[in-house]
């Protein structure tokens, strides 16, 4: 399969048409990703001259009738931010405690909770809402949790045969395999690829990271190249690219293109869309058959240069690209609702 992503797919639009679109796009989103690191550094720029011009309070000197209540107010702050904290300086909620310690995501945390195997301050908790406290001990599988601050981002060409999760009570081997010399941190998976299928897939202990790019409403692109049994007709192509309605609802596409003009059994698909299996049942609603499926792009970011079964950090850049992404788009959604 080529290591190249589709950058954007015919459909039923002359070429020169699609390719005038997507340099419009991008030149969008390069605009308003410029925009709002402007107004992050203006607002930095703004606190500093603000705490510069804020009038200093006098400081009184010590006395023998004021030394006593400094002393305790000292040991107390030294107490809360001690190593017997779990890292968290206000209220959170338990499932976020957990993704933010990088044992999972928030939704995964959500079922590790109900199904009783995490305990707060000795006591086994069930409620994933419950706010945790920056003095209370959690534990996970008999390991004590804390707030992970060296925060990794891991980007795997995964090969076929590798199930994506932390660990298999079968035996079979995992993503985590692959990646055990990538990071010392206890790193996650942001959604899932099946077994036998490749491709790009991030691995992280960000919580936050995790939340958004699983949430439909940030509409996370993904690209895949499917190889079919047999070449797709028109008339199903069609089909696709008008919407198919599946057993779970209805599904629509954003391109699609045949990849190899000389073999119309290879296909280039676009889609935001999170759900399981989704790509594999389209094809599957119609009669075919998926041979090979390989994502080639997965939020922005490719495996170009990045051999099957290796890996690679992400670099700043791609990081905070990551985490502004398609924010502009919720904030509209958020407007017209």
């Amino acid at each position: 399969m080529s290591n190249s992503p589709f950058q954007k797919f015919i459909g039923q639009k002359k070429n020169s048409v699609v390719k005038e679109e997507f340099r419009q796009e991008k030149k969008q989103a390069k605009k308003e990703r410029a925009a709002f690191f402007e107004k992050l550094k203006a607002e930095q720029y703004a606190a500093r001259q603000a705490k510069k011009q804020a009038p200093v309070a006098p400081v009184k000197s010590k006395t023998a009738n004021d030394s006593r209540p400094a002393n305790k107010a000292q040991k107390a702050s030294s107490k809360s931010e001690g190593p017997k904290t779990n890292g968290i300086t206000e209220q959170m909620p338990l499932n976020k405690y957990l993704a933010h310690c990088g044992v999972c995501s928030r939704r995964e945390a959500v079922t590790i909770i109900e199904e009783g195997k995490v305990k707060v301050n000795n006591k086994v908790l069930t409620e994933p809402g419950y706010k945790v406290l920056p003095t209370d001990e959690i534990f996970f599988n008999g390991k004590k949790l804390f707030v992970t601050k060296n925060l990794q981002y891991i980007l795997l060409n995964k090969p076929k045969d590798y199930i994506t999760t932390n660990d298999d009570p079968e035996g079979r081997k995992t993503v985590m395999q692959l990646i055990q010399n990538a990071t010392t941190e206890r790193v996650y998976p942001i959604g899932r690829l099946d077994r036998n299928t490749s491709g790009v897939l991030l691995l992280t202990n960000d919580g936050d990271l995790t939340q958004k790019l699983s949430h439909p409403s940030f509409e996370i692109r993904k690209v895949y190249e499917a190889r079919l049994d047999k070449p797709l007709t028109k008339t199903d192509f069609e089909k696709i690219l008008n919407g198919l309605v599946l057993e779970d609802g209805p599904i629509s596409v954003d391109s699609l293109a045949y990849a190899d003009a000389r073999d119309k059994s290879i296909i280039g698909l676009e889609i935001h869309s999170g759900r399981n299996r989704i790509v594999r049942r389209i094809f599957e609603h119609l009669g075919y058959d998926v041979k090979g499926l390989d994502r080639v792009m997965y939020a922005g970011l490719t495996k170009k240069n990045v051999e099957r079964g290796k890996w690679r950090h992400l670099n700043e850049r791609e990081v905070r690209l990551l985490k502004y992404m398609n924010n502009s788009k919720k904030k509209s959604k958020k407007e017209v609702e």
